[in-house]
């Protein structure tokens, strides 16, 4: 018979659970947002699959699984550990691009298609239009605001500034 653990000390997660993301990234808005994303684009490209607009598939599924790697990706912290890539323009430039193209392949998929499943799949693009747009938009906030900080910190960003007195167009101040 196995010895019962204090309630105090916390027990190693067993086989597949170790792949789970924490509770703390789950809860999280970001984690919240890719897990949305991830799960829209699945089903978006499930529905491309049973529909006559099966040429549609592949833009869900790429999103589907860059989504999936992102979320993975800041659920293991790998943004901290990787300092070469600059991973908030990275969402950023993904989301923009998954929005643009969630758009106008729903557009298409409502308009041309008369197939029930063309319908869902172009109504659930508009909805991870929604879910893009807003994702980037966060995205977008949060590097403007990194950029600003960025910005006020480095030496050069001061000495490229010119005196107020001078006009804009002086080649010597």
């Amino acid at each position: 018979m196995e010895e019962p653990q204090p309630a105090g000390a916390a027990a190693p997660p067993p086989g597949l659970r170790s792949l789970l993301p924490p509770r703390e990234f789950l809860c999280s808005r970001k984690g919240q947002l890719l897990l949305g994303e991830s799960v829209l684009s699945f089903i978006i490209f499930i529905c491309y699959i049973a529909s006559l607009a099966a040429s549609f598939m592949m833009a869900p599924l790429l999103e589907f699984l860059l989504a999936l790697f992102l979320f993975f990706a800041y659920a293991s912290k790998l943004n901290e550990k990787f300092k070469g890539l600059y991973w908030p323009l990275t969402d950023f430039l993904r989301c923009v691009t998954a929005a643009i193209i969630y758009f106008a392949i729903s557009i298409a998929a409502v308009s041309k298609y008369n197939d029930g499943a063309s319908k869902a799949a172009g109504v659930f693009g508009f909805i991870a239009t929604i879910v893009y747009a807003i994702d980037f938009y966060i995205t977008f906030n949060d590097l403007v605001t990194f950029l600003k900080q960025g910005s006020s910190d480095s030496p050069e960003g001061r000495k490229s500034e010119a005196p107020k007195s001078c006009s804009r167009w002086a080649l010597k101040c």
